[in-house]
């Protein structure tokens, strides 16, 4: 049975395409590529994308033939000549008028093919200016996706059939007859410079006073010809000409380009004197088509909306429906670009982690921001997180009328965390120093006995002076003993300040470690369970600690440890490491990388295991 459209399969071959050679087609018209995928299927004798897909692995030099179906480079010298004529004619002069008499000219031919609409411009200002003025002056960029069409046209050699359309005179003055082949100038060749460009996901070249692109926007779909005609906007300089196709249209996009002669498709850039015109045409040459709104709306909101960032931000128009909202807001609540438009109080974030509404309601009666500090957010996993909350009223630059208010959210939960550890750890540093002043008035208690007692026993020895000898001895034997117990004091003291400073040290190691860090002894039982472990498996230390590792219920395979582990127990020094296919406190599959490493005593004894988890994917990002 045959593929059909929807199939899954052709889905899966335009993801191999992408993977294997870097060509990214998901931006062209479904319909008329998988047309043309069908065709060179046929070729070979096969119907499903599926075996196709195979078939590429095993024969690479497939490729080439696929992409030249795909990508038919289907050009010529002069094509639509009176499009030229009108170019030649009136646009030209123009642009160049405009100029000043020394100033560069910089041409864009994208999508050129095998050079022909190239070549084409080049001889059409080289007859405007001359040969001196256009080798000082002119430089012509031609792009294209097809390495081999680009090879073929850095060559500039053509047969006499493709220059037919050419006329004669200017064959004479820019071609060299080779045989039944014809070669472009060579003086003139050195002012083109040709190179691999994607227009859908390439930047684009930057100040080009004219763009040529013809019958190339027309293979892509609606969503990537309107990001790539953003980026041309981007790329003309002030008053920048673009030549396009008999095919193509910009009726849709009068916003950004003004007609010049819409019959031969040749249109002028409209500048954009206000940036937020200018940001609204970066954000949809950037693919963003929901963020593009009418230029009005963009007035009122963009200022007030992207002034907090990077903090989670979101807008909400006078009618109390979500108008914008920035990345950092959208993983915070769970938003989409479809949740653009829905009253506030159809989404969770109305009531979580505060009621807003209200908030909202007095912002906009009082006319005056509110300011909430330390606000408690329980998430799913249990682990609260803590916001400062800024509710600012956006008023419009007329009569002061609202026009709607934007809700900033700075996350505070590391900030207030510390304070906490802080808060903790002067109180344990004022219980330990009480302890301490107790043990050192016991110590002093004991000190006077001591004192007493040898005062006693010198009244003894004057009573027994038979004995005296030997109380005289005890009597050294107790100062001696006095001194030690002195000593031993202070050393207690030291030993006593020094565990607690390393005590908190490790512990705050701990906590700051972005890694998950877990400890067992030689049983295998939990002794150390940092903050990391609690995020990854939603399993608190209290609860972790004095537990088998091996039988603790979360979503790591400890099973599969035990080989890791008796690596780092055999005392050879060497550490185990694995990775393994596990599922986070949210449920979420990872791939988690475990490395044990022994615990070393004293003595330099293995004593335990000392096991960091991370998160591959998420380490990826950090870096």
């Amino acid at each position: 049975m045959k593929d059909t459209p929807e199939s899954p399969e052709f889905d899966g071959l335009l993801e191999y395409l992408k993977r294997a050679r870097g060509f990214d087609f998901s931006a062209y018209k479904r319909a008329s590529l998988m047309r043309r995928v069908q065709k060179r299927m046929q070729s070979i004798s096969l119907e499903r994308f599926a075996d196709y897909t195979d078939y590429l692995e095993v024969h690479p030099e497939e490729f080439a033939y696929l992409f030249d179906t795909i990508l038919i480079n289907v050009t010529a010298f002069f094509r639509d000549e009176t499009a030229w004529d009108g170019l030649r004619d009136d646009v030209v002069p123009s642009m160049l008028a405009s100029r000043p008499d020394d100033g560069a000219v910089r041409v864009w031919s994208a999508g050129c093919a095998s050079g022909e609409e190239t070549y084409s411009i080049a001889m059409l200002l080289a007859e405007t200016l001359g040969r001196d003025q256009f080798r000082e002056r002119v430089k012509i960029y031609a792009t294209d996706v097809d390495e081999d069409a680009l090879n073929q046209a850095r060559q500039a050699i053509y047969l006499e059939k493709q220059v037919e359309a050419v006329p004669k005179a200017l064959v004479d003055r820019y071609f060299t007859r080779d045989g039944a082949r014809f070669v472009f100038d060579r003086e003139l060749r050195r002012s083109v410079i040709f190179g691999r460009h994607d227009l859908v996901q390439d930047a684009p070249i930057s100040r080009v006073n004219m763009l040529i692109c013809r019958n190339t926007l027309m293979y892509f779909n609606r969503e990537a010809q309107s990001r790539m005609l953003a980026r041309f906007h981007f790329a003309l300089a002030e008053r920048g000409v673009i030549f396009l196709g008999k095919a193509e249209m910009l009726l849709t996009h009068s916003q950004m380009f003004a007609p010049i002669d819409v019959r031969h498709r040749l249109f002028r850039k409209v500048s954009k004197e206000s940036w937020r015109d200018r940001l609204a045409i970066m954000t949809q040459a950037n693919g963003d088509e929901a963020a593009v709104a009418p230029a009005s709306t963009l007035a009122s909101l963009y200022p007030a909306a992207f002034d907090a960032a990077p903090d989670a931000q979101v807008v909400i128009d006078h009618a109390g429906l979500l108008a914008m909202v920035n990345e950092r807001a959208r993983v915070l609540f769970g938003l989409t670009p479809a949740d653009r438009g829905r009253p506030i109080q159809d989404l969770e974030m109305s009531y979580r982690p505060l009621e807003i509404r209200s908030l909202i309601e007095r912002v906009v009666e009082q006319r005056r921001p509110i300011a909430l500090k330390d606000v408690e957010w329980q998430t799913d996993g249990s682990v609260a997180r803590y916001f400062d909350v800024q509710v600012t009223p956006l008023m419009d630059g007329g009569g002061g009328r609202s026009s709607g208010v934007t809700i900033s959210l700075t996350d505070v939960s590391r900030a207030k965390e510390l304070r906490l550890q802080l808060d903790r750890a002067k109180e344990e540093l004022e219980t330990a120093y009480e302890e301490l002043q107790s043990t050192n008035e016991e110590l002093e208690t004991t000190n006077e006995e001591l004192q007493s007692t040898v005062e006693e026993l010198e009244t003894t020895n004057e009573e027994l002076q038979s004995t005296n000898e030997e109380l005289e001895t005890m009597n050294e034997e107790l100062q001696s003993t006095n001194a030690e117990l002195q000593a031993t004091n202070e050393e207690l003291h030291n030993r006593s300040d020094a565990l607690n400073r390393s005590n908190s040290f490790l512990e705050s190691v701990l906590k700051g470690v972005r890694t998950g860090v877990v400890v067992v002894d030689q049983e295998l039982a939990v002794i150390a369970w940092n903050h990391r472990a609690e995020d990854l498996w939603g399993l608190r230390s209290d609860e972790a600690k004095g537990q088998n590792f091996l039988n603790l219920d979360i979503g790591l395979p400890t099973d599969q440890l035990r080989s890791a582990i008796r690596t780092a127990f055999n005392g050879t020094g060497e550490f185990g490491e694995i990775i393994l296919t596990a599922t986070n406190r949210r449920g979420k599959p990872i791939a988690c990388k475990v490395t044990a490493t022994p615990l070393l005593g004293v003595n330099k004894e293995v004593c335990g295991v000392i096991l960091v988890m991370e998160d591959q994917a998420a380490a990826e990002r950090f870096h």
